[in-house]
């Protein structure tokens, strides 16, 4: 029998195969009457969780509660399902935030041994820590970060008692990281392209068998609390003293930190509680008449979900989570004209809302059984101890609601959704050998698939080297496109294509192979694959590369214009010079084609330029401030030292570029503003607090101030000075205000 005798029975066993198929109606909750003056009492697990409003058919499971977890601040899981939860069990124990350095925070190992979603075995996997703030499953390790420090250790439980005994460095920076513990990094979240990232720090890692590798990085997105990745491994930022939910998610990290306007939907600003919100930093202007937060704030922890337990239309949104506002934001995210555009989901709603003034969400997960998983540290108190000080706005709120005795507890919630269940087989990928590891590449749930490709490079078995190639040359049968699959075959193959990355294979001939694929994925992965040719001088792909530049696919013409600035061949700069001319409109594609065209005119060539007659001493001060200055400071001040603008134009901070302080003669005054931190209006603007800087070390603040000194064409600021305005304001605890700074001698 032909196939085209058999195509009308096909078609008819097609038809109904689509029919039976779910139709999800997203409907909002019903807003209840705003609590303008909730109480702050604890609540059980159980009760806090009818405080909660979801959409309809999203119901909320509890996975973990004190006294299993206390104070959890994120969440991981390796291999088999067991999930890892730092907890950071000195964080604001009273509205001083006394005794936050001592070394008794831990990481706990919990397992759900039943498998009905709920854990129910709990060992401290280990214990003395100094608030840990990252974690990064691995095979058989576990990799973790402490606050104020740079610093990576692996831990490994080497008898399965699941308690660390062997503990290791792997990474070493003998600097410690200064600044409140607000201000660091958090992260350690393996990418697609097969490097570890975190937030701030501008570089990267990569973890293969029996070493790491680092990598710095120009000019990425710094962040704050939070990191995560789409299906591209784009990466998405937030910060909450910038009071910005999302950015740098326009393109992947390695080609900068690229923020257009309007990548945020008119709105998108304003979140929506249904609960009174009196403990927000900003104070009476950050609050509605009902008294509910207007804008944007504690943001952190954010996810793109990839789990395949929800709605299909929950696949690739952004969950925000804003503890000071007690919600968690759904975002979708919208390509318009090449650029990737957020909107909330809902009409001046959110996906997720609590009355309950505990309810403090702090990080979203995709789940391995496919539902969304949501850390709430469940307290009184969220900002750090610098935002609580006497004359702070929040102080005299914290102390009447007495949410300084809300401590020592935490809740670890997945939301699920009634019509559908949550896989109820927990994983087991750690037992098994790489061969039979590559299935899982293109699973509907992202977690499979990453943690497929992490294991596999990992394993570094290179027997799977063919498998992954025919994998990556496949392109859908007929019949698959006919009937569908449970797996997502193009991005299996940008797996594939990664995934033989990561095992040290980028193989020419199959990369100008994919640079024809069907899937326009799998020929953004292969241009980006071909940048190591590039880097190398290598011109024999520029012919297909050409080609590419009339491509159909905006998203393929805008990654050849970021890949072609790795070459400085003629060829390529007559690529980039065709791609912008057709593209000359297209505001992403223009700006990635003007970006590669500057080539190695970078941000720090041109400051090496700019510094080239000073002198030795003077450029390794300002260099170090460069780099302090782009860890700390470039989340509120810019890139450009001139402030960060928000959606409705205001700044986040003032200019420090012709800044009178910053100018001035006044170096010692200068210091004590970084040294104790300033509150009140500037230059008639109040722009908030800027935090303490005292932690760090005289000769850190000197060359940030020498660098921001720099930037401004005068001379810089000696660590002398610093020591001295230190000795100075020894005994002062409060912020300065330049009324304040003005009577100083």
């Amino acid at each position: 029998m032909m196939i085209k005798d058999i195509l009308p029975i096909l078609l008819v066993v097609l038809f109904f195969f689509n029919c039976k198929k779910k139709e999800y109606v997203d409907k909002i909750y019903e807003k209840p009457e705003i609590v303008m003056e909730a109480p702050s009492n604890f609540l059980s697990p159980e009760e806090s969780m009818k405080t909660f409003y979801l959409p309809e058919g999203y119901k909320v499971e509890l996975v973990a509660s004190e006294p299993m977890v206390d104070e959890p601040v994120t969440i991981a899981w390796d291999g088999d399902g067991r999930m890892y939860v730092a907890e950071m069990n000195t964080y604001m124990q009273d509205v001083d935030g006394s005794g936050t350095n001592r070394s008794i925070s831990k990481i706990k190992l919990l397992e759900d041994t039943d498998g009905d979603g709920r854990m129910d075995k709990s060992t401290v996997f280990i214990d003395s820590l100094l608030l840990p703030r990252m974690i990064l499953p691995l095979e058989n390790e576990l990799i973790v970060n402490e606050t104020f420090s740079y610093d990576l250790w692996s831990y490994k439980d080497t008898d399965g008692d699941g308690v660390a005994d062997k503990k290791e460095r792997v990474y070493y920076n003998p600097n410690r990281r200064g600044g409140n513990l607000e201000h660091q990094q958090s992260g350690l979240l393996w990418n697609l392209d097969n490097w570890v990232y975190t937030t701030y720090n501008p570089i990267r890692f990569k973890f293969q068998k029996n070493k790491v590798i680092v990598d710095s990085l120009e000019n990425m997105p710094s962040g704050q609390w939070g990191l995560t990745q789409d299906d591209m491994g784009v990466m998405y930022y937030s910060s909450a003293g910038s009071e910005n939910p999302a950015y740098g998610f326009q393109q992947p990290a390695a080609y900068g930190n690229y923020n257009p306007e309007g990548r945020l939907s008119e709105g998108f600003m304003e979140p929506w509680p249904v609960v009174g919100t009196p403990d927000v930093q900003g104070g009476p202007d950050r609050l509605r008449p009902d008294n509910t937060l207007n804008h944007f704030t504690g943001v952190a922890g954010q996810e793109i979900f990839q789990g395949h337990r929800l709605p299909p239309s929950t696949y690739g949104d952004l969950f925000i989570p804003e503890p000071v506002g007690r919600l968690i934001r759904r975002a979708k995210v919208k390509i318009e004209d090449g650029k990737k555009v957020l909107y909330n989901a809902y009409d001046q709603a959110e996906f997720m809302a609590s009355t309950d003034l505990n309810f403090r969400p702090i990080q979203a997960k995709t789940g391995p059984d496919g539902a969304l998983y949501i850390v709430d540290m469940y307290r009184g108190i969220i900002q750090e101890s610098n935002w609580t000080k006497k004359g702070s706005s929040l102080r005299p709120v914290i102390i009447r609601k007495e949410l300084d005795k809300n401590i020592g507890k935490g809740r670890i919630y997945r939301i699920v959704h009634e019509d559908i269940k949550p896989d109820s087989k927990k994983p087991n990928l750690l037992g098994k050998k790489a061969s039979d590891l590559i299935e899982y590449l293109g699973h509907k749930n992202g977690w499979y698939r990453n943690t497929a490709q992490k294991l596999i490079i990992l394993k570094d078995d290179k027997s799977v080297i063919s498998e992954l190639k025919e994998i990556a040359s496949d392109n859908n049968s007929w019949w698959i496109k006919l009937f569908g699959t449970d797996m997502d075959l193009g991005i299996q193959r940008v797996h594939a294509l990664w995934t033989l990355e990561g095992l040290g294979v980028v193989d020419k001939a199959l990369i100008k192979e994919k640079f024809l694929d069907e899937d326009e994925r799998v020929r953004v992965t292969a241009i980006r694959l071909s940048e190591k040719f590039l880097k190398a001088g290598d011109t024999d792909l520029f012919s297909s590369l050409e080609k590419l530049a009339s491509d159909g696919s905006l998203e393929v013409a805008n990654q050849l214009a970021l890949s072609l600035r790795y070459s400085k061949d003629k060829k390529a700069t007559d690529i980039l010079n065709k791609i912008g001319a057709k593209y000359e409109s297209n505001e992403i594609v223009s700006h990635s084609v003007k970006e590669s065209l500057k080539k190695d005119d970078s941000r720090l060539a041109q400051l090496k330029t700019r510094l080239a007659a000073k002198g030795l001493g003077d450029k390794q001060s300002i260099f170090r401030g460069y780099d302090s200055y782009n860890q700390l400071c470039i989340t509120c001040h810019g890139i450009d030292l001139k402030g960060v603008p928000t959606e409705d134009g205001t700044l986040i901070a003032p200019t420090l570029i012709g800044s009178p302080r910053v100018t001035g003669d006044e170096k010692g005054k200068l210091s004590k503003i970084l040294l104790n931190g300033l509150i009140g209006p500037i230059d008639g603007t109040d722009y908030g607090i800027m935090m303490p800087l005292k932690a760090n070390d005289d000769q850190w603040i000197a060359d940030v101030l020498t660098y921001v000194r720099a930037m401004n064409d005068i001379d810089g600021v000696h660590k002398n000075v610093v020591k001295k305005a230190r000795e100075q304001s020894k005994d002062r605890e409060d912020y300065w205000t330049l009324k304040e700074l003005e009577k100083e001698k």
